[in-house]
C-alpha cells in the first residue's frame, strides 16, 4: 500500500503522518489472532465447509469492527501511552497522528464493519460485534482499565468474542460450543496478559494504571498466573468432555498443556527475570496452537 505523507499546517508542525500511522492504529497482528479465532469458530459451526461468502465478509466484518475498536483504544490511552515506554511511540500518543483523524479513522472503521455484517451475513452477528466494540473501547478501555486490578479479568469477555462471532456468522444462533470456546479466551487472558504486566510492571506503575502486579505485588501475580493457567488447562479439555472434539485434539492439547504450565511455573517459581516475557509470548503461539488443534481435528473426524 503507498504511504501517502500529509503535512499539516505549521501550527502543528510534529503531525506529519500518513497510511503508516493508520495501519499502526488497526493493531493488525492482534486483530489477525482474533481472525484466526473466528474462522475456527465459523469452520466447527457447521460438518462442512462454512458458506464461503458468510466467511469472507464475516471475518472482513468482524476485522474492520476490531481495527475500529484498536483504534479507539489508541485515542483513549493516549496519555497513558505516552508515558509508558513500550507504547510511547503510537502515532496518537506520540503525536504524529491529530486525535481528530484517529476519531474519524476509528469511526470509519467500526461502522463500515458493523454495517457490511448487518448486510451481508446477519443481524446477530452484527449487533455482537457491535457489542464487543462497546465492551473494550469503552467499558474496558476507558473504564476498567483504571478502576480496578481485575481489568483484565472482567474485560476478557469482550477479547473472547471472536470465535462466538465466527460460529453466530455461518449458523445465525448462539450455542454452548462458541461460549465454550470463549470461556477458553476468557481463562487464557489473566495468565497472558499479567505475564506481560509484571514484565513492564514499572511502566504500569509510573502510568497510574492498576494492573495486578502494581497493586498486589509480583509475588501474588505470579501465583495468579499459576492458578489461571490451570485453569485454561480444564477449559481446553472440555471439548473432549463434551464431544465436541475428540482424540486428535486431546493428544495435541495435552501436550501444549505441558508446555503451557511449564511457562507458568517458570513464572511463578520467581528465579528467572525472563521468565514472564517469554511466558507471554509463548501464550500467544499456545492459544494458536489449541484452536488449530480444534480445527484440525474436527475436519479428521469429518473425512473419517
Amino acid at each position: 500500500m503507498r504511504n501517502t505523507t500529509i503535512t499539516l499546517p505549521s501550527a502543528l508542525p510534529t503531525m506529519v503522518w500518513g497510511w503508516k500511522e493508520l495501519i499502526a492504529l488497526c493493531k493488525i497482528k492482534v486483530v489477525a489472532v482474533m481472525l484466526v479465532c473466528a474462522t475456527v469458530g465459523m469452520a466447527l459451526a457447521t460438518p462442512g465447509l462454512p458458506p464461503l461468502t458468510s466467511m469472507v465478509f464475516g471475518l472482513i466484518g468482524i476485522g474492520l469492527t476490531a481495527c475500529g475498536a484498536a483504534a479507539f483504544n489508541h485515542v483513549i490511552d493516549r496519555h497513558l501511552d505516552a508515558i509508558m515506554t513500550r507504547t510511547s511511540r503510537r502515532p496518537v500518543a506520540s503525536k504524529r497522528l491529530p486525535v481528530a483523524v484517529a476519531l474519524v479513522w476509528a469511526g470509519l472503521l467500526s461502522i463500515a464493519g458493523v454495517a457490511l455484517l448487518v448486510w451481508q451475513v446477519n443481524h446477530l452477528t452484527a449487533a455482537l460485534t457491535f457489542a464487543s466494540l462497546i465492551g473494550y473501547a469503552l467499558i474496558y478501555t476507558s473504564f476498567l482499565k483504571r478502576a480496578t486490578p481485575q481489568n483484565i479479568v472482567i474485560g476478557g469477555v469482550a477479547g473472547a468474542a471472536p470465535p462466538l462471532l465466527g460460529w453466530v456468522a455461518i449458523s445465525g444462533q448462539i450455542s454452548p460450543e462458541p461460549l465454550l470456546l470463549m470461556l477458553i479466551i476468557f481463562a487464557w487472558t489473566p495468565p497472558h496478559f499479567w505475564a506481560l504486566a509484571i514484565h513492564k510492571c514499572d511502566d504500569y506503575a509510573r502510568a497510574g494504571i492498576p494492573m495486578l502486579p502494581v497493586t498486589h505485588g509480583i509475588r501474588f501475580t505470579r501465583l495468579q498466573i499459576w492458578l489461571y493457567g490451570w485453569l485454561t488447562v480444564l477449559t481446553t479439555l472440555m471439548p473432549v468432555m463434551i464431544g465436541m472434539s475428540g482424540a486428535l485434539y486431546l493428544c495435541i492439547v495435552l501436550c501444549l498443556n505441558m508446555r503451557f504450565m511449564f511457562w507458568n511455573w517458570r513464572v511463578w517459581r520467581g528465579q528467572d527475570a525472563d521468565a514472564p516475557i517469554g511466558a507471554f509470548w509463548f501464550s500467544i503461539r499456545y492459544l494458536l496452537g489449541v484452536f488449530g488443534a480444534l480445527l484440525l481435528d474436527h475436519y479428521s473426524s469429518a473425512l473419517a
